[in-house]
């Protein structure tokens, strides 16, 4: 294994494994990753301190916590839940969801959540919520977070839950957002997945306010996926999208042993992300 120089590692993508509630084919193929003890694993871990403690046992000093309100696909964990999960917790740094048909005005609820309740980073969903990025409603969404120079990460790509559209994950609506907005950090977890690796990689590298996040991809796969990764390092952040990808470290570790330049992969699995966060 290569020997890192820094140490910070960030995980940008995790889930609370408690919803208000799941469809039953998100617990069904969630147990996929758990054959045994699933919901005592998840009960043990709804507590915020406990979850810190597995972030300290896989090696992770930072995680992202998203809210997700998609009720017809995969379910509704509200903001609410994540602010109180992460409340006084530096490790933990909460990102809300602002779901378009749930609100009105995108833009003021957005500065509301993060001005008000500490919110600090959002959390988009367009194939499992049913819209496209560059629509001109989600615009002062886009605006607000700019202004608080936030970063908005955005599911791009495939899913395998019902009621999902892969046509709302296609990352090309981003580049419209991208121009629109130069000074916007756009986070595309999932890099595109499945479909649209290529356009991922080609946006990320188009747009500098543009980033790949590899959350749900086999780390062993990024250079097949992705083979140019090591022109790109610096636009590619870790996430491990807890608690349906558990392994953690081991994910973190796959990616080290790649034959990608040492500094790339501390960007990767730390440097970028704080870039972004303002750690």
């Amino acid at each position: 294994m290569k020997q890192l120089t820094s140490k910070l590692r960030i995980d940008f993508h995790v889930h609370m494994g408690i919803y208000t509630y799941h469809q039953t084919w998100v617990t069904e193929w969630m147990k996929q990753s758990h054959p045994v003890g699933y919901e005592d694993y998840i009960k043990h871990y709804n507590d915020p301190g406990a979850f810190e403690e597995l972030l300290t046992s896989e090696g992770v000093d930072y995680a992202c916590v998203l809210a997700e309100l998609s009720h017809i696909t995969t379910g509704v964990c509200t903001n609410e839940q994540v602010r109180d999960f992460c409340r006084g917790r530096s490790r933990l740094i909460p990102f809300c969801d602002i779901n378009p048909y749930i609100y009105t005005n995108l833009g003021d609820e957005l500065r509301n959540k993060v001005e008000n309740e500490g919110f600090r980073g959002v959390k988009l969903y367009p194939s499992y919520q049913h819209y496209y990025l560059n629509e001109q409603r989600m615009y002062p969404l886009y605006q607000a977070a700019q202004d608080l120079d936030i970063p908005v990460l955005i599911h791009t790509g495939s899913s395998v839950f019902k009621g999902s559209r892969m046509k709302y994950g296609d990352p090309l609506h981003l580049d419209d957002v991208a121009v629109d907005f130069p000074k916007l950090k756009l986070v595309m977890a999932h890099s595109g997945r499945g479909f649209w690796y290529d356009k991922a990689f080609f946006l990320s590298r188009l747009h500098a306010n543009v980033y790949m996040e590899i959350s749900g991809l086999p780390p062993a796969k990024l250079l097949t996926y992705f083979p140019e990764l090591a022109r790109n390092t610096d636009k590619v952040i870790f996430g491990s999208d807890w608690p349906g990808m558990p392994r953690i470290k081991q994910n973190m570790d796959t990616i080290c042993k790649l034959p990608l330049p040492s500094e790339g992969i501390e960007d990767m699995l730390g440097g970028n992300a704080a870039k972004l966060l303002g750690l």
